[in-house]
């Protein structure tokens, strides 16, 4: 299996190794990511199977809806052990991001701990979920090359990371918090790139291509 141009264009990666896996622990978006990667020429396989998540040359954690039932899920197919340990490139997607901090608010829900961050709910004073496009900035690292500050990108959440050294883009709704972060092997996104039109798959691009 290899990160490979669905139309048999050779890999980003050089064709070697495990290719490129979307994390299936029955997330809803799942299938949205990989279409968009599907749109993007790359084949990506969805699975909750361990040793293809280990073997991947890149890894994707997509993930919406609530923290307490997907960390439920994640420990059934102990997928809780095997994600901190990843070794290759993961990007980490909305709730998918919330679940790599350390503990979230919603639900008093201990998370994976990959980044000691604590997720935050959005002051009830705001509409919440923020739904919609929203701009990043104060964009830095290798996941947002050829991205311009005030970019929009599209959210749909109600609790938030707030701003922390780990964050690598910023986004204000009514409190300033972190778009995306980034540690070691780890990215992650509060927005959703398989949503975010040119911009997202840019930024999709960039995560393959990263070495």
């Amino acid at each position: 299996m290899n990160t490979q141009k669905t139309n048999n264009e050779s890999s980003p990666s050089g064709g070697v190794g495990g290719g490129l896996v979307i994390i299936d622990y029955g997330a809803g978006n799942v299938k949205s990511v990989q279409f968009a990667l599907e749109r993007l020429g790359y084949e990506a396989v969805c699975t909750n199977d361990a040793e293809v998540i280990r073997a991947a040359d890149k890894v994707i954690f997509p993930g919406v809806g609530e923290a307490q039932s997907a960390m439920i899920e994640i420990k059934k197919f102990g997928l809780d052990k095997v994600i901190p340990n990843l070794k290759q490139p993961v990007l980490g997607i909305c709730l998918g991001m919330q679940l790599m901090c350390r503990f979230s608010e919603e639900n008093n829900t201990d998370c994976l701990n990959i980044f000691p961050i604590d997720v935050l709910k959005f002051d009830e004073q705001l509409k919440v979920p923020q739904i919609g496009w929203n701009v990043i900035n104060h964009l830095e690292g290798d996941l947002f090359d050829g991205v311009k500050n005030d970019s929009y990108v599209y959210y749909v959440h109600s609790y938030y990371v707030p701003v922390n050294e780990n964050a690598i883009a910023l986004t204000d709704y009514g409190v300033q918090y972190a778009g995306a972060i980034h540690k070691d092997n780890f990215y992650a996104c509060q927005f959703h790139p398989e949503k975010s039109s040119d911009i997202g798959e840019q930024i999709l691009k960039n995560f393959i291509d990263l070495s």
